[in-house]
């Protein structure tokens, strides 16, 4: 504008020149100051023109900086993926604040999560991440969909990630527990479950859970609790306690020192372990039950940790838990999560029905025995169907013991079989190593048939193909509410055909301990309402020998079954 303004007042100072030298010399003085008092037509024409060209000049420069602007932009790729313009540059020389530019979140995962949601990234916006631990303890969540598979843990860890400056928040603090003593005519005391949600802190040399709870919402009670899924006063010496606590700030729990992205489940093996039917019923099933939608992505944590027990079953541990197991009796680390388990959710002894809160995701009993058959890599899927082969006969397992319930004329059982047509095999069932539970199991899948008597070694009914027949001969004394519960509903649960034998007094060994007119065989039932120390002692211990005649239309039954 400078430059206008000087512009126009030189012209009006030539314009006067010119004027003086087309007047006269001889006007005198007062002529031409009064000429000049007079404003002349281009100086009007001029001041007229002005405004107009001012603001023309400023559209022009306005068009030209513009123009200018956009012909000298360029984009620049920095090590942040953060794009940047020219114009940011030079908005820097003239201490224009700047426009904080949000850099471009990474996420390198293992799977595509274009196919995990409709919508591109929905899951990225809600989950939770989590950084490793750092030197001084500070973590964010992680979803546990985001943990590495086993040996790809240093994948994720490498990886370049580029975190928001704003944390995620963590889970609300939750503690809930179901904690009913009996429901929907379940016999036993149901096992107290546990779930916690937020900041959870697991102390292994205290045997405690510590959940930090905001002040706001309060501290949850402390409480005890023995994490077997089974509950009565015979296990209180046998199953460690671990204590559920709060505390109001992080500075109350115990300190961190490792990090999980994957929540953990609390469990003892104590109590009854060592059984097949208990090391099935009480702890594998809960475990499938508990765990396996985690589809491995858990940390569990073993209370009266047995090294031999965990041997044992490690082929199905390894396949509920990619992670190497936690000794909770020795380990001194304080592990922090965003969800704990503690205890197993339980239905009854070797059945899974659909429940609400126990069992919401509908897992049945022929869902675990495909995944039993899976971790121990059995083939069978289904029996042999008679006729099916020509020259092929059904085959068959007779379970033998060692102690109680023998079958005491198993030999002739087993001739008495082959006779009809079976293939048979004798085999003891247990064991104490990993191995030997493999081999039973694929000696048991090899068959058609499971004959035994009453006891834990009929729980490896479950190795059997889907359709394949199960024999159980119950001892003397009312055992039928026992066999029936204990295998025969679990068998039809597993889509078995079962059978069950009753044994009459004479064949049982009661009848050469005890007298006929006993309570034993006149009212047996007394003899269970004098406790399970009465009934183990006296029912439990018997032996049994098999009437040929007797037995042999159970083992026809048995071939009509296997050619439907």
């Amino acid at each position: 504008m400078a430059f206008v303004v000087q512009h126009g007042a030189g012209r009006a100072i030539a314009m006067k020149a010119a004027a003086r030298e087309r007047k006269p010399r001889h006007n005198n003085g007062r002529a031409a100051a009064k000429n000049l008092t007079k404003p002349e037509p281009g100086r009007q024409l001029a001041v007229r023109l002005f405004p107009a060209c001012l603001l023309a000049l400023v559209i022009c420069l306005g068009v030209a900086k513009f123009l200018s602007a956009i012909s000298s932009q360029s984009l620049r790729i920095g090590a942040g993926n953060r794009v940047v313009s020219s114009w940011e540059g030079s908005a820097a020389s003239t201490n224009v604040p700047r426009r904080p530019v949000a850099p471009m979140i990474m996420a390198t995962v293992d799977e595509d999560i274009s196919t995990r949601s409709p919508e591109l990234g929905s899951d990225l916006k809600s989950e939770n991440f989590k950084n490793q631990t750092d030197s001084g303890n500070k973590s964010r969540p992680i979803s546990a969909e985001y943990d590495p598979p086993p040996g790809k843990e240093d994948s994720l860890r490498k990886s370049p990630q580029i975190v928001s400056e704003t944390e995620a928040p963590k889970p609300r603090s939750k503690i809930s527990c179901d904690d009913k003593s009996k429901d929907e005519g379940f016999p036993y005391a149901r096992p107290i479950v546990c779930h916690m949600s937020g900041d959870v802190r697991v102390a292994p040399a205290t045997s405690s859970v510590t959940l930090t709870t905001p002040l706001q919402q309060g501290e949850a009670p402390p409480r005890r609790i023995r994490p077997y899924a089974r509950q009565d006063d015979f296990l209180l010496p046998l199953v460690r306690e671990v204590a559920i606590t709060s505390a109001a700030s992080e500075g109350d729990a115990p300190r961190c020192n490792v990090s999980h992205g994957v929540p953990a489940v609390i469990f003892s093996i104590g109590g009854y372990t060592g059984n097949f039917f208990h090391d099935m019923a009480d702890v594998l099933v809960p475990l499938y039950l508990t765990t396996f939608h985690f589809k491995g992505k858990v940390q569990l944590f073993i209370a009266n940790y047995k090294q031999w027990w965990i041997q044992k079953y490690k082929p199905v541990l390894r396949r509920l838990s990619h992670r190497d197991i936690v000794d909770f009796d020795s380990d001194s680390d304080v592990h922090c999560f965003d969800h704990v388990i503690v205890g197993l959710v339980r239905d009854r002894d070797l059945i899974l029905g659909r429940h609400p809160t126990r069992n919401p995701r509908g897992y049945t009993m022929v869902d675990f025995t495909r995944f039993l058959r899976h971790s121990y890599g059995l083939r069978r899927h289904r029996p042999w169907v008679l006729g099916e082969t020509s020259g092929k006969k059904p085959r068959m397992l007779i379970i033998s013991r060692r102690g109680t319930r023998k079958l005491l004329n198993l030999r002739q059982v087993a001739a008495m079989a082959r006779e009809l047509g079976f293939e048979v095999i004798v085999s003891e069932a247990g064991g104490g190593g990993g191995g030997s539970v493999k081999r039973f199991a694929s000696a048991v899948n090899s068959c058609d048939v499971l004959v035994g008597v009453h006891g834990a070694g009929l729980a490896n009914q479950a190795f059997l193909p889907t359709g394949g027949v199960v024999v159980q001969i119950v001892p003397w004394g009312k055992m039928e509410w026992m066999a029936t519960n204990f295998y025969g509903r679990p068998a039809a649960a597993m889509e078995l055909r079962y059978v069950e034998y009753h044994v009459a007094p004479e064949e049982s060994s009661l009848a050469r301990w005890y007298p006929r007119e006993h309570v034993v065989f006149r009212d047996p039932m007394a003899i269970h309402g004098q406790g399970w120390k009465a009934l183990a002692d006296i029912v439990m211990t018997q032996d049994v020998k098999l009437n040929l005649r007797r037995f042999r239309p159970t083992l026809l039954r048995v071939l009509d079954l296997l050619q439907d």
